[in-house]
């Protein structure tokens, strides 16, 4: 089995999501004692916090890029960014190692074009849903991304930030995330990405009236393909 390397820490929780997820996966492939062969950097997320708050990608995108480094040193096959918001910065990751980065936004389009959906509510950070990166890309696969009015956002991005990235986990929170997804399926959505790795620490797919794509159940699951290939 190849290596998989792994950037962290954004949040540390999600990254503890993403190594369940790699190697229960593994396990239920090969069966027994079997696990993932992998490696993680983990940064402290604090610290890209104040960068997104501050607008400094290039900063961030520097410090994601010099993980990625160590992981190719130490002997990773591939890359993997725990994180959707900063794949704002892949470009930058992709550009500085040679061996392959696996990207989260192209694993979850391809399942959601193989299961026919061209229309898609996203829930996601507000940077996520706010800038062009992810919708562009999803746009590549022939899908649409609609996301949640001002309002909406906020509430989503708030509940990600000052509780489930802190372990925070509220019934009114998934409350609301259940009347934000209702309304993204008045709009014509076919389905919902869980476009942020702790949300489904919140919600799951019996939260949802629609098909749910869980970006990073999705992209895990991509990873383990390609290393076991």
């Amino acid at each position: 089995m190849r290596t998989i390397g792994l950037i962290g820490g954004m949040s540390w929780e999600s990254s503890a999501e993403y190594y369940r997820l790699i190697n229960e996966d593994v396990r239920t492939r090969l069966g027994g004692q079997h696990n993932a062969r992998s490696l993680m950097v983990t940064v402290d997320f604090a610290e890209i916090e104040a960068m997104q708050r501050a607008g400094d990608w290039d900063g961030a995108g520097k410090v994601l890029a010099e993980a990625a480094i160590v992981l190719e040193r130490g002997g990773a096959d591939m890359i993997a960014l725990c994180t959707n918001t900063m794949h704002l910065v892949a470009d930058r990751i992709e550009a500085a190692v040679r061996v392959p980065f696996v990207h989260l936004v192209d694993a979850t389009a391809e399942r959601i074009a193989a299961a026919g959906i061209e229309r898609v509510g996203l829930l996601a950070t507000r940077f996520t849903m706010e800038m062009a990166f992810y919708a562009e890309r999803m746009a590549r696969h022939g899908i649409t991304v609609i996301v949640p009015p001002a309002e909406g956002r906020e509430t989503v991005h708030e509940i990600i930030y000052g509780e489930l990235t802190l372990g925070v986990v509220k019934d009114d929170s998934r409350a609301a995330y259940r009347r934000i997804m209702i309304d993204l399926v008045e709009q014509g959505c076919e389905g919902i990405i869980y476009g942020c790795t702790e949300i489904t620490l919140l919600v799951d797919e019996s939260d949802s009236p629609v098909p749910v794509f869980d970006s990073t159940r999705l992209h895990a699951e991509r990873l383990v393909d390609l290393a076991s290939a």
